[in-house]
């Protein structure tokens, strides 16, 4: 970390130590499986969002950070164990068929339906996942650039 001297009178200089905003990359690095998540908050309505589609079974809200001028995150209400998707066993096929549709209903109300949109579910450290609570990105409103990842070093 950095660390400023800022003059405070003309008697004192203080040391701050200004932390540098952790990236997507390191946040995923550092994330941990646990129960009560921010996104199960939100499914609580602990925190708030922006809410654009609900049921029972789901909840989809716009993205704090989007990576798109459409970014809606789409997250089960309760995830059943489902902290990522290779945590899925037959027991989560009808609420996993649920969210694919669910995102086309989105798509078509967000007017993505047309010209596209991708989908995105970060897997694990090396795949990006910072919350552990399974959820699909749903992108679009912009062309969309291929391959979707990129390489970058991490020193542990």
């Amino acid at each position: 970390s950095d660390v400023y001297k800022r003059q405070v009178s003309t008697q004192s200089t203080w040391d701050i130590k200004m932390d540098k905003p952790k990236t997507e990359i390191e946040k995923a690095h550092e994330a941990k499986e646990e129960e009560d998540t921010i996104f199960a908050k939100i499914g609580r309505k602990e925190i708030p969002s922006t809410v654009v589609f609900e049921d029972d079974l789901c909840l989809a809200f716009r993205d704090i950070h989007p990576e798109a001028p459409t970014h809606i995150v789409l997250i089960p209400k309760k995830h059943q164990g489902l902290t990522k998707l290779s945590k899925a066993t037959d027991e989560h096929a009808a609420l996993l068929g649920h969210l694919m549709v669910v995102v086309a209903k989105i798509a078509k109300q967000e007017k993505l339906d047309t010209d596209g949109y991708r989908l995105v579910i970060n897997e694990g450290p090396n795949g990006g996942q910072s919350v552990y609570h399974l959820h699909i990105h749903i992108l679009g409103g912009r062309q969309l650039s291929w391959p979707p990842g990129q390489y970058h070093q991490i020193n542990h």
